[in-house]
């Protein structure tokens, strides 16, 4: 058991590190406040190769493995969550299903725009009676000739309105149950597509969360990803890697609001002192870098795991939980070290506090994790018995 990063994994945080530190956290509170998705910090993220990280070079992706992923997910997130959104989005919940599920077309056809930044990707399976009750869709999709007719709305799909297309899950047959659920890639300009509105958000400001419509919107054959009825699989799997990158966004936000809850131990003076030398400052500073590094390691393994092609779904599942539970305890500890300044707009903590609460609650909330780690541990035991 090596506790060490190789040579490209080195590369790939200093890359990150180095970039969000530039490019992406002196322009964070100003894109929070504005709520405008940063096209400039786009491209440049796209002409690193982080859009494709996952991606197979054969497809103009940078082919790396999950590890890798997570550093830099970390690294970029340290800085700012929304610039981050994207690539995220990209890596996990897109292209992944897409390599897993897709045709041979469909990967020429939509991968290398991905991985490129050329082009935007979504996922659209949430709607407003289908949260973590994903198999419950009521958007529908009925075969007509050689087109699929889908007919329903989503909501909180997170570059809905910018995407240049979509994963659109709809039930097929909704006598199937889970079972009757496929998934349909739907280009913006297809007609009956429309966007009904954006959301206004506690954090997360300058990544947009739109709602979206599907008004018999005509879709040929060739737009079904996988194959019909296989849809709430692919949901499944694609939100088992794409926990991972959560729970990785939270250890870099965690991350963050501790760096800058350092620095202001040392340089915040009270009683004639830097509050650093007091004990309560010390325990808390303490008890944030010890359930970090705890929640880093969840986060390395579920990704190790991932390379090794090993299940990982419990891990998945523990790593989330356990990251982004860390992050709320960890930003709301860094709130309370800057005092009345860390509730106040120009100091970052206040911006790490509003953003750690969604990871939480996006691809599964604290609750459903809980239930797919006891369904594991019911079904296949704890492996030491």
């Amino acid at each position: 058991m090596v506790f060490r990063l190789n040579e490209q994994q080195e590369m790939i945080q200093d890359t990150a590190r180095k970039f969000a530190q530039r490019e992406i956290e002196p322009q964070a509170a100003r894109l929070d406040e504005e709520g405008k998705f940063c096209w400039e910090i786009h491209n440049k993220l796209s002409e690193l190769g982080f859009m494709g990280m996952l991606v197979p070079e054969a497809y103009g992706g940078m082919g790396a493995d999950a590890v890798s992923y997570v550093i830099a997910v970390e690294e970029l997130t340290a800085a700012d969550l929304s610039q981050n959104m994207t690539m995220t989005l990209h890596n996990s919940l897109v292209a992944f299903p897409l390599m897993a599920f897709g045709t041979e077309e469909q990967k020429r056809k939509y991968l290398p725009g991905l991985a490129s930044g050329k082009s935007l990707g979504a996922f659209a399976l949430t709607e407003p009676g289908a949260g973590s009750d994903a198999a419950n869709q009521e958007t529908t999709a009925r075969k007509d000739g050689d087109s699929w007719v889908l007919k329903g709305n989503k909501i909180f799909i997170t570059n809905g309105s910018i995407a240049d297309f979509l994963l659109v899950f709809a039930a097929t047959d909704r006598e199937a149950g889970k079972r009757g659920i496929s998934c349909f890639i739907v280009e913006k300009e297809t007609p009956g597509f429309s966007v009904t509105g954006t959301e206004k958000k506690m954090g997360i400001n300058a990544s947009p969360t739109a709602s979206l419509a599907f008004e018999d919107c005509r879709v040929p054959e060739t737009a079904l990803l996988g194959n019909p009825g296989q849809g709430y699989e692919i949901a499944l799997k694609t939100l088992d890697g794409g926990r991972i990158g959560i729970a990785a966004q939270a250890v870099g936000i965690a991350q963050g609001a501790l760096s800058a809850s350092v620095r202001y131990a040392r340089e915040r003076k009270q009683f004639g002192r830097p509050i650093g030398e007091f004990g309560a400052i010390q325990n808390m500073l303490a008890d944030m870098a010890t359930r970090i590094d705890a929640a880093r390691l969840l986060v390395y393994k579920a990704a190790w795991m991932k390379d090794e092609g090993l299940p990982y779904t419990r891990e998945s599942a523990e790593c989330k939980l356990y990251a982004s539970e860390t992050c709320t305890w960890v930003t709301q500890c860094a709130v309370q070290i800057f005092g009345g300044y860390g509730y106040m707009k120009e100091y970052p903590v206040e911006r790490r506090y509003r953003e750690s609460k969604v990871t939480e609650i996006y691809e599964g909330t604290s609750e459903i994790q809980r239930l797919v780690i006891a369904h594991s541990l019911l079904k296949n035991g704890t492996g030491k018995e």
